[in-house]
């Protein structure tokens, strides 16, 4: 079970960073993506409450 949480929250993170360098927001209006740290925060936890719920 804590793998299971640990592998989402770390491939989750992964996808958020990688949105934000292929999709990410270059002028800096969106709150998510347009910062690095946001957005992999934001992937890690996604990828945290998607493994939780599995």
């Amino acid at each position: 079970m804590l793998l299971k949480l640990i592998l989402g929250t770390v491939i989750g993170g992964i996808l958020g960073y990688l949105y934000y360098k292929k999709a990410g927001c270059p002028n800096g209006r969106c709150k998510i993506t347009s910062n690095p740290h946001n957005s992999t925060i934001y992937g890690a936890l996604m990828g945290f409450l998607l493994s939780s719920t599995l």
